[in-house]
This record gives structure tokens, C-alpha cells and sequence, in this order.
């Protein structure tokens, strides 16, 4: 045996790869508007981006904003990590394929959603020869780098996953199909803005919601709406979820268990916000409309993940074993808080008869 004195050094797989990439890097609490983020070149890509890293993903996912230029196209690429693409803007197409000889093309425009199936081969192309198209994709790279440390392993496998994707040239056609609990088993969704969603009351603020299941991912999605003049439920739940701001003005609040402040951020569309583990987070809308959004999750829910964070229902009460704060429960002061943004911007509180410290008329 031969003793050293050295100390064993610690390496970060995950970040060294985001290094060698060259690519510019955002971290941070929240980004205010992903369609305005200052992107660099990445030639892995074929195009301009980001990668984001912020605080709430805990190390398990991460963001990867794109832009391909007027008429351009991504670089062909393949890995054996999990993508979730939503277009912020612009419209193209896109190719999928494991043989060269059968290849699965779809178009999509701003506001679809869709995953890109493990390993297998694809390009993006944009499809406008003056516009610009952006997307931003969720990512488990970072789980699935720091497991094997091996960049060829993710990047150059040639393992074809037949039992997620054979090459069906409709694979992205179709609406899917509905399961009970308001999830939506689908390939590809054409507008995440106008799909339609379903009544979720337990979370509050008469919301409504579909649980997306992408591509037999192993992380997940969802779409939530609530109504002008309200807000949600706090609730708290694991790691690495996106939510990306689709419609509406309003804000959200996240805390510790216990912290007698709040970690206040202020939104638009275009907004993402990644609530830590295990902290409680509330959506409020302020605004005139109702407020949508789309989270995309390190989670989902066909496949279940083990060690993932369980935390109980996310739509029961915490005295009940769930991960909600009910309304009767929460802090006077967030409601406060809430009427005061109402009145700064002219809008009407619609929580009367739910709140029982509300002001309001209605």
C-alpha cells in the first residue's frame, strides 16, 4: 500500500464539462425574462446560448437556452440524458432519428413543448429566414454527468432506446392520451398556452392544471392557471423545478420552514423561478388575466424516481402529512403583503370568504 499525505481532491464531473464548453453561464435566485438573457456562442449547438444554473436546482438539472439564427440550424447531436424543449419563440422543425435511413420530422412555433427522446440523433432548424428562434430546455445532465464522469459515455453513445422511440414518423403527431389525476401522456404539445387544463381546487386561487408526461422521461412536467385577484396554496416539494412564467403578471414568495422572512420574486411572462428543496413557495396574481405556467420537473410522475424528495401530497395539508399550507394556516402577514401589490397596481383582491383576515369586498 502506498500512504499519501495528499488529500484525496473532489471533482465536479458536471462542471468541468460546463468549462470545456465555452458557453455563457447564469446563476442566480430567479431570471426576470429568458426571451431578454445575453447569450454567447456555443458551438455545440451550432448557435447562441446559456446555461442556467440557478440556486433552487440544487445540483440535479439545469437549463440550456438556445437561439438558432434566421434560417440557421442546431448542430446534429445525441445524449443520454433527458431533454424537455419549450420554444420561447420563433418556429421551426425539428429531426429525430436513431437510423439514418428513418428519420421522425415535426414543426413547432412559439409556445410548444416537447422532449427529446434519449439518444437519439437530432437537429433543430429554423425554419424563418428573419427571425430568430429560442428555446429553453431542461436537462437532467447534471444528475446523469456527475453518475458516470465520462463525457464520451453521455455524448457518444450509440445505445438506441427502441422502447421509448422506434422512428415512428407520427411519434410527435396526436393529442395524446388523458389519465386520471389530469395527466397527459404526449410526445409533443403545439401551445402550451391555449392547451387545455383542468380543475385542480385543492391547490386554490380556482385553479386549474394538466400533469404532462413527456416522452417516457423520467422527469416531468405540468401547466397551471389561477385566477385574477388570487393566489395559490403554498406547498413545498423536491429540487429542480422550472417554472417558467407563460401569462399574467403577479409575483411568488419562498421560505424555509421557519424563517420569519421571505424571498420575494417578481414576475412576467418570461420569468423562471426554481423553488429550493423542501422551501415553501406561493404564486400570487396581481394581475388583470389569469396568470399560467409551465413547470418543468426533475421528477415526474410515471416513473418513480427512489431517493427523490417525498414530501407528502403536494395538494395536502401539512397537518395531514402533505407538503400544503392551507389558507387558514398561513401567515397574516403574506396576505398583507398580496393586498398591498393589488392596490399598486389598481387590481381587486377575490379572496374574501377563503382569507378570514381579507379586506376585501369581493
Amino acid at each position: 500500500m502506498t500512504a499519501s499525505l495528499e488529500p484525496l481532491p473532489r471533482i465536479d464531473a458536471y462542471e468541468q464539462w460546463q468549462q470545456s464548453e465555452g458557453v455563457a453561464t447564469v446563476s442566480g435566485f430567479y431570471i426576470e425574462d429568458l426571451n431578454a438573457l445575453e447569450l454567447g456562442p456555443w458551438k455545440r449547438k451550432g448557435g447562441r446560448g446559456a446555461i442556467v444554473n440557478l440556486e433552487g436546482t440544487g445540483g440535479v438539472n439545469d437549463m440550456h437556452v438556445v437561439e438558432i439564427a434566421p434560417g440557421g440550424a442546431s448542430e446534429p447531436e445525441r445524449h443520454i440524458y433527458e431533454e424537455m424543449v419549450y420554444v420561447l419563440s420563433g418556429r421551426g422543425s425539428t429531426q429525430v432519428w436513431y437510423a439514418d435511413n428513418r428519420k421522425s420530422s415535426f414543426e413547432w412555433n412559439q409556445g410548444s413543448l416537447f422532449a427529446i427522446p434519449l439518444n437519439a440523433n437530432y437537429r433543430m432548424f429554423n425554419t424563418s429566414g428573419s427571425q430568430p428562434a429560442r428555446y429553453a430546455a431542461v436537462t437532467n445532465l447534471p444528475s446523469v454527468l456527475s453518475l458516470f464522469h465520462s463525457i464520451d459515455f453521455v455524448f457518444s453513445n450509440p445505445f438506441a432506446f427502441t422502447d421509448r422511440f422506434s422512428g415512428a414518423h407520427d411519434y410527435f403527431a396526436g393529442e395524446g392520451r388523458l389519465h386520471r389525476g389530469r395527466t397527459l401522456e404526449t410526445n409533443f404539445i403545439a401551445d402550451v398556452h391555449s392547451i387545455q387544463l383542468h380543475e385542480w381546487k385543492e391547490r386554490g386561487g380556482g385553479g386549474t392544471n394538466v400533469m404532462i408526461e413527456l416522452a417516457q422521461n423520467s422527469m416531468g412536467a405540468h401547466i397551471s392557471q389561477f385566477k385574477p385577484g388570487t393566489y395559490k396554496k403554498a406547498h413545498r416539494h423536491g429540487p429542480g423545478a422550472h417554472v417558467i412564467i407563460l401569462d399574467g403578471l403577479g409575483f411568488s414568495l419562498l421560505w424555509r420552514e421557519g424563517d420569519p422572512s421571505w424571498q420575494k420574486c417578481d414576475w412576467t411572462p418570461g420569468a423562471v423561478v426554481v423553488p429550493p428543496e423542501n422551501w415553501f413557495h406561493e404564486h400570487f396574481n396581481t394581475g388583470p388575466a389569469p396568470a399560467r405556467y409551465l413547470a418543468l420537473r426533475f421528477t415526474g410522475l410515471h416513473y418513480r424516481q427512489r431517493a427523490a424528495f417525498q414530501g407528502g401530497g403536494t395538494d395536502v395539508s401539512v397537518k395531514l402529512g402533505g407538503a400544503q399550507i392551507e389558507y387558514e394556516d398561513e401567515d397574516p402577514r403574506i396576505h398583507a403583503i398580496f393586498e398591498r401589490e393589488l392596490a399598486a397596481h389598481g387590481a381587486v383582491c377575490r379572496m374574501k370568504g377563503l382569507i378570514p383576515w381579507c379586506t376585501s369586498e369581493r
